[in-house]
């Protein structure tokens, strides 16, 4: 039966190390980086939407969608482009819900100094 346990108090890590006491062999335990905030995510979206009102990307506008993949793509993350049933390239590929905290952040940080070199102004949002 697969479960997670954060981290997070003294309590929670004694449960862990007894769940790895009494774990049978070849039981495959993962440890992962907290992964982005609910704030984080909100403040992205803002971000997103005020450049996507104010920049204009090879003479072209694009919704916040977009640019949050052209914004990954950018940092390094993976996204791809595969053609739909209709002709039209669509994205996919990695997503920003996987993210961590300081991943999140990093991107972020990156779409701020974006928005400052093309203008931008950014709402106090999120």
């Amino acid at each position: 039966m697969p479960a997670t346990l954060i981290l997070r108090t003294e309590l929670n890590i004694k449960t862990a190390h007894n769940w790895i006491d009494l774990a049978p062999p070849d039981t495959v335990v993962t440890f992962k980086k907290p992964g982005r905030t609910i704030s984080q995510n909100d403040r992205m979206w803002a971000m997103l939407s005020d450049i996507a009102a104010q920049v204009k990307h090879n003479g072209r506008k694009y919704s916040a969608d977009m640019w949050k993949l052209l914004m990954m793509n950018a940092c390094g993350y993976e996204v791809q482009f595969i053609t739909g049933l209709s002709g039209e390239p669509f994205p996919i590929g990695f997503r920003s819900s996987r993210l961590t905290k300081e991943q999140m952040g990093e991107l972020m940080e990156f779409m701020a100094c974006y928005g400052a070199e093309n203008e931008v102004r950014f709402n106090d949002g999120p």
